[in-house]
């Protein structure tokens, strides 16, 4: 018996993808970056020598971050609203 299946012969269902705000994603990942940049400069072991590159990392994530939230709030990055590709299209 395949391990893909249960006892009642029916293949499993997947389940229903989480309905979630793309914004609110960016928002958690901008704040991640801003409390490692905190922290970063908090600790000055954390930016000195090797390390003096980290908190410009933390900064480029921010960056990245807000251009990634204007992107989603604009409207686009909504895979819903995505017009499927015509596989004849090309042809």
């Amino acid at each position: 018996m395949s391990t893909l299946r249960r006892d009642n012969g029916r293949p499993p269902v997947a389940p229903e993808p989480l309905r979630v705000r793309n914004s609110s994603i960016v928002l958690a990942g901008m704040a991640v970056w801003a409390l490692a940049l905190a922290v970063i400069l908090l600790v000055p072991r954390l930016h000195a020598g090797e390390r003096s590159w980290w908190p410009w990392a933390c900064v480029t994530g921010l960056t990245l971050g807000a251009i990634g939230y204007v992107y989603v709030r604009r409207g686009r990055g909504n895979a819903a609203a995505a017009r499927p590709a015509d596989p004849q299209e090309h042809y």
